[in-house]
C-alpha cells in the first residue's frame, strides 16, 4: 500500500478491541479504561482478579524504577498512592511490554529508559506530578505496538524502509501510514481518557514545539527520548539520534552540569532495573 488514509488509520486504531492480533488482557483492560466514570475499586478489583497482572503490577510499582523499593503490598495501596492516571498507565505499559518485546526487540527497554529519564527530568524542573510524566514515557512509542500488531507486515517494512533509507522511523511511517506512532498513541491516550495534558506529551514527542497546554512536560519526554537513544539504551526502530528541538531546549533550560546528573541518573536505574526484570 501506498500512503494509508488518516480517517481509515485512526479508526482501526481506535477500534482495537476488534484487531484479532491483540492479547486479550489489553483487550479488557482498554474496554475498562476506556469507561470515563471507572473508579479506583473498579480498577483494583480488575487487576486483583489477575494474579499475573497483579504480580507484574506490584513489581512495577516496588522497583527502583518507581521510587517505592519493596513498600506497597497491594494492589489496592498502589491505586490509592499512584492515582488514577498512574495506574492506567502502569497497566497499560505491563500488558504492552510483552508485546512490544515481540514486536521490536529492545523497544522495552528503550521505553523504560525514557520513563526513567522523564521522571528524573521532571524532579529537576520541580514537576509536582513526575509520575505522570514517567508514564508519558513508558508509553510514547505504543504506537509502534499497535501500528505491528494491526498491520504486520507494513510495518515491518515500514523499520526496513528506514533502516535501508537511513531516515528516522517516524519518516517512514508517514510515507507508509500518512501518520506517526506518536500520532496512533495520542489518540489511544484520548481514547482511554487519559488528563489532556498527558496525551498532549505522547501525541507531540518529536514535535514538542506544537504543544500549547504542557510544553514542558511535552519537552521532557521529547529530551528523554533523545538521551535515551543517544546512549544507545534499546532499541526504537532506528539507529538515529535525533536533535534536541531548540524551543524545547530553550524550555527546558538545562546546563551541562544538569545532563551528567541526569544521565548518570538514568544510568544507575537502568542497571537496578534490568537485574528486577530478569530477577
Amino acid at each position: 500500500m501506498s500512503s494509508m488514509d488518516p480517517k481509515a488509520l485512526r479508526s482501526r486504531v481506535e477500534n482495537i478491541s476488534t484487531i484479532p492480533t491483540i492479547p486479550s488482557v489489553l483487550k479488557q483492560l482498554s474496554t475498562i479504561i476506556e469507561n470515563p466514570k471507572i473508579s479506583l475499586n473498579e480498577i483494583s478489583h480488575f487487576v486483583s482478579q489477575d494474579p499475573a497482572l497483579t504480580t507484574k503490577i506490584l513489581q512495577m510499582v516496588n522497583s527502583a524504577l518507581y521510587g517505592f523499593p519493596g513498600r506497597i503490598s497491594s494492589v489496592n495501596h498502589a491505586v490509592m498512592l499512584l492515582g488514577l492516571n498512574v495506574v492506567k498507565g502502569l497497566l497499560l505499559s505491563v500488558s504492552v511490554f510483552e508485546i512490544m518485546h515481540k514486536a521490536m526487540i529492545g523497544l522495552r527497554e528503550h521505553s523504560i529508559g525514557v520513563a526513567i529519564a522523564s521522571k528524573v527530568l521532571a524532579r529537576k524542573k520541580g514537576l509536582k506530578e513526575p509520575e505522570e510524566v514517567f508514564v508519558a514515557g513508558l508509553l510514547h512509542d505504543v504506537g509502534k505496538v499497535i501500528l505491528t500488531l494491526s498491520w504486520p507486515e507494513e510495518y515491518d517494512k515500514t523499520v526496513r524502509d528506514a533502516e535501508a533509507s537511513g531516515i528516522a522511523i517516524f519518516d517512514a511511517e508517514r510515507r507508509h501510514f500518512s501518520e506517526t506512532h506518536a500520532a496512533v498513541a495520542g489518540w489511544l491516550a484520548e481514547k482511554w481518557h487519559f488528563p489532556a495534558k498527558l496525551c498532549e506529551c505522547i501525541a507531540n514527542h518529536h514535535r514538542p514545539q506544537t504543544s500549547s497546554l504542557a510544553p514542558l512536560e511535552t519537552s521532557i519526554v521529547h529530551m528523554a527520548d533523545v538521551l535515551v537513544k543517544a546512549r544507545g539504551l534499546g532499541y526504537s526502530g532506528d539507529r538515529l539520534v535525533p536533535d534536541v528541538n531548540p524551543k524545547a531546549w530553550e524550555t527546558l533550560g538545562l546546563s551541562e552540569e544538569d545532563l551528567r546528573e541526569i544521565l548518570k541518573e538514568l544510568e544507575d536505574s537502568v542497571e537496578q532495573t534490568e537485574e528486577e526484570y530478569k530477577a
